[in-house]
Order: structure tokens, then sequence, then C-alpha cells
């Protein structure tokens, strides 16, 4: 059976290892999915996980799996969903995988096939302890309230929501079928598409509020400070993203990756990111985002969602 170092203080996940002679394969599922409800982000270590390993241990773990369908990403295992990380070498802001998309996957798992010589550790943060933390004007701020994620549209992805890249004003208003966005005409006539979630919300298997968005993500790497919205369609303030990004910063722990160990992330409660890596060659980490097998689904999830009936790729954005 394997061994449980559960979280301490400075170190938010748990640690779990093998007794004898133990592989990822052998552990008791139902050891596994006690672990992940009850601390939400474990690290197995000492199992020296290939990609094979990683991936019958993804799929035991999740019914289905969505693409990252950002550009940068390596395609390690194309028929199991399994991706690299982004190839770059900066450092990444604290965010949920995905959080950006309706399809937020439940859990997020890193496998390290090559660690990184220098920096490349990756981040993560409690969303829970996060919201606790908070100054009070912004939590105050943010509870009760929504974020509105508005975006573009490209001719593929209105095919393959709406059936047509052309649609008319009739069929925006009243689609054919259960849709993850809302799909409206601008004022100077181009489409865009919308969906909102709670600024703080309730994760899977522990008690809330928790902060997970891409509010970090997209004002701290990508520069932007209008995305998403807050319900009345302003921006968040700028003084509240700097809070938030300071008290994040302040709980942030690190994982110093060695060779075959594996992360697994409740998505809906952690934050992840990383830091610079020196050697972006060195540092090769299979991902897999997924939806568990004993999930509870929230409120705010599409019903009968593509993403939890099969594997999910959403259509590829323009180059």
């Amino acid at each position: 059976m394997a061994v449980i170092d559960p979280p301490v203080p400075g170190r938010p996940y748990a640690v779990l290892s093998p007794s004898g002679g133990e592989t990822l394969a052998t552990i008791d599922p139902a050891l596994v999915e006690a672990a992940y409800k009850a601390h939400g982000a474990l690290l197995f270590r000492g199992y020296g996980a290939d990609l094979a390993a990683f991936r019958h241990f993804a799929r035991s773990l999740c019914l289905t799996a969505v693409i990252n369908e950002s550009p940068g990403r390596a395609v390690l295992d194309s028929a199991h969903a399994i991706q690299g990380v982004d190839g770059g070498a900066n450092a990444f802001a604290l965010h949920p995988e995905l959080a950006r998309e309706p399809w937020k996957p439940d859990a997020a798992l890193f496998g390290c096939l090559s660690p990184p010589g220098t920096g490349g550790e990756t981040t993560l943060c409690d969303g829970i302890a996060l919201a606790a933390a908070l100054p009070p004007h912004v939590r105050a701020g943010l509870l009760g309230r929504r974020l509105v994620h508005v975006m573009g549209v490209w001719p593929e992805l209105l095919r393959f929501w709406l059936g047509t890249e052309t649609p008319d004003d009739a069929l925006l208003a009243n689609p054919q079928r259960a849709l993850p966005y809302r799909f409206f005409r601008m004022p100077d006539g181009r489409i865009a598409r919308e969906f909102s979630r709670p600024a703080l919300h309730q994760p899977m298997f522990a008690a809330g509020p928790a902060f997970g968005n891409f509010l970090l993500f997209a004002r701290f790497n990508n520069g932007r400070g209008n995305f998403p919205l807050l319900d009345d369609l302003t921006p968040v303030p700028e003084d509240w993203l700097q809070a938030i990004h300071a008290t994040g910063e302040a709980l942030t722990a690190e994982v110093r990756w060695e060779a075959g160990d594996v992360l697994v992330l409740d998505n809906t409660r952690f934050l992840h990111g990383r830091r610079a890596i020196a050697d972006a060659a060195e540092r090769t980490i299979a991902t897999f985002f997924g939806y568990v097998r004993f999930a509870v689904p929230d409120a705010e999830d599409m019903q009968h969602a593509p993403w939890r009936q099969g594997d999910f790729r959403p259509p590829l954005p323009p180059v």
C-alpha cells in the first residue's frame, strides 16, 4: 500500500510513495480517490513513471479527457490525449487549467519524463486558502459576483457548435441544441460568444469558496486586464488583481521535479503555474486534463456536456 505523507504548512500537497515493489498501476484506486478528495493535490514520487505508466494511471483516474488547443504544446500520445507543456521558458502565473473555457477539467495531471537542471519548478496554490487570505475588500468585492468571458469566433467554431459558418439572428437567439456559450451579434455585425462563472466558486470536493479562474494568467502573462470581465462588464480593478497576485505568491509552493514524478491536482480547487526555465530543452513534462470517474458535476456544468461523454477536442483557433 502507498505511504501517504499528508500536506504540511508550506507544502499544500500530499506525497505518496511506494511501500515495496508497488507501481502506479497497482495502487488501489479507492485509496487514490480518497486521497484526491481529501487533499486535492497529490505528488506520486518514487514510482519511476514513464509515459506508458502515466497514460495508464491518467486513464484509470479519468473517464474522458480534453485537449488544450493552445499552440506550442508537443503531442506525446495523440490517441490518449497526452500532450507536453508550453514549450517556452517563461514563468507562468497561477491558473487552473483551461479556466478560460466552459469545459475546465476536473483534474490536471503532470508527469515528469525529464526534469530541468535549473528552474522550471511547477508552482501550486490552494484556491480555498487564497480566497480566505485575500484582503477583506477584495474578497467582499468578489463574493456573489460573476466573471464574464467574452470571446471572438471563427468559421470552424461556428460550424462546430451551430452547424453553419453563417448563422442568422434567429439561430443565434434560438440554437437547436444545448450550448456551452451564448452566441450574439455585436453592433458592428460581428458574432461573439460568452459564458460566465462565479468569481469565487465551490470546489468539487471541499468547502469553499475558492479562487480559481483565468484572471491572473490573463493579466500577468497575456497583459490583459479586461478578460474576464465582472458581471457588469467592467474590468476587475487593477488594485484587486495586484492584491490577488501578491496573496497567491505568498501562498505558492513549488514542486522541484524528479524523473518519474506524477502530480495530480483537483483543478476545481488548485491553481498551478511554473517558474522560469534556464533550458527548456531539458524539461519534458507530460500533461493530461480530464474528468474524474467519481465526479460530482457542478450546476454550472452544461447538461450532457460532450466532454463528459467522450474525449473532447475543441475546434482549433486559426493560426
